[in-house]
């Protein structure tokens, strides 16, 4: 089976949960920026959750199956019809060959998944098919889904249709978005007063919000403890001599605008990093669109991981309810 693409839609590629493995060579962990969705795709179509699927930002492409599958749409409420008709998101459905798959104007949210029973089966780079077109992994090519494309699906289990995540679990950012926040290695390097404004501001997604970063503006400049600037650091306050970036990190170049590493971040520089957005909130990033409000949350580590299990046991039920 295969999936004709007609049209790509504004930015679609093929993603899995990532290759991870290869942070310290370079190569960032890339998949699926919200990674809760895709999972919950491939549950729905009857998939291992890691199965490889389509990531659509925005705009969704316009899709021709080659044969009869089951699919599922999550993440992003961005309306879809079938040969015109309306279908559900967060629910599996049945496509017969030769039938069309298309997307409407988005309503909230950034990104959709969509999962087909037996997933993409493009070849592996590195363990997965993911998309990395700066390294030219993954992907069609190493590159994004275009036009005439097509795309090889394995075979699935075509019994899956009329599966359903419940409302409740269908995880979305709120208004404002709250992204809670772990203070790290360079935190001490703020003063206190610009620690609490961080907190205390409100930020909104800037223009520039893509898969390797999401910047954020509208907070006060940070303030830094003075210091001789060590060797190779430079003259601003806000370099420090070359570091690691944790997935998640947030770096704030010049102490104006933080920016939150991504799904194809690079692994290192020369910016200090206050802290990283806790794992469990990632997801959320990848739904934000520019202009979204957004509040960080002070939290420990203690509250990091009670939100990282939090979102397993969300995970779990959705499992549970489809077996």
């Amino acid at each position: 089976m295969a999936l004709k693409i007609l049209k790509p839609g504004l930015s679609t590629s093929i993603q899995d949960l990532g290759r991870p493995g290869y942070f310290h060579l370079g190569i960032p962990i890339s998949g699926a920026m919200d990674r809760f969705a895709l999972r919950a795709a491939n549950m729905l179509v009857g998939n291992p959750e890691d199965t490889a699927a389509l990531e659509a930002v925005f705009m969704g492409p316009q899709i021709e199956f080659t044969e009869g599958a089951v699919v599922a749409v999550t993440g992003a409420d961005l309306p879809m019809t079938l040969d015109g008709e309306p279908v559900a998101g967060w629910t599996s459905f049945a496509v017969k060959a030769g039938q069309t798959l298309g997307f409407g104007f988005l309503k909230a949210g950034a990104r959709a998944y969509i999962a087909v029973s037996g997933g993409i089966t493009t070849k592996l780079d590195l363990g997965s098919r993911s998309t990395y077109p700066i390294g030219s992994l993954g992907g069609v090519g190493g590159r994004a889904i275009a036009e005439g494309d097509l795309l090889p699906v394995g075979a699935g289990d075509l019994s899956t249709a009329g599966r359903s995540v419940a409302e409740e679990l269908r995880r979305m950012p709120d208004t404002p978005a709250k992204l809670r926040v772990l203070p790290g290695l360079y935190w001490n390097r703020l003063t206190e007063a610009a620690g609490h404004g961080f907190f205390e501001d409100n930020w909104t997604v800037a223009a520039e919000a893509d898969r390797m970063g999401y910047r954020f503006k509208g907070g006060r400049a940070l303030e830094f403890v003075d210091r001789e600037q060590p060797f190779g650091a430079g003259a601003d306050p806000s370099n420090i001599v070359d570091g690691c970036y944790s997935y998640g990190s947030i770096q704030v170049p010049g102490g104006t605008e933080p920016i939150v590493l991504h799904r194809d971040a690079v692994s290192g520089g020369g910016y200090f990093t206050l802290g990283a957005i806790v794992s469990a909130d990632m997801d959320l990033i990848g739904q934000l669109q520019p202009n979204t409000s957004v509040k960080f949350v002070k939290v420990d580590m203690e509250q990091a991981l009670a939100a990282r299990s939090d979102r397993k046991a969300m995970l779990q039920k959705i499992r549970d309810a489809l077996r």
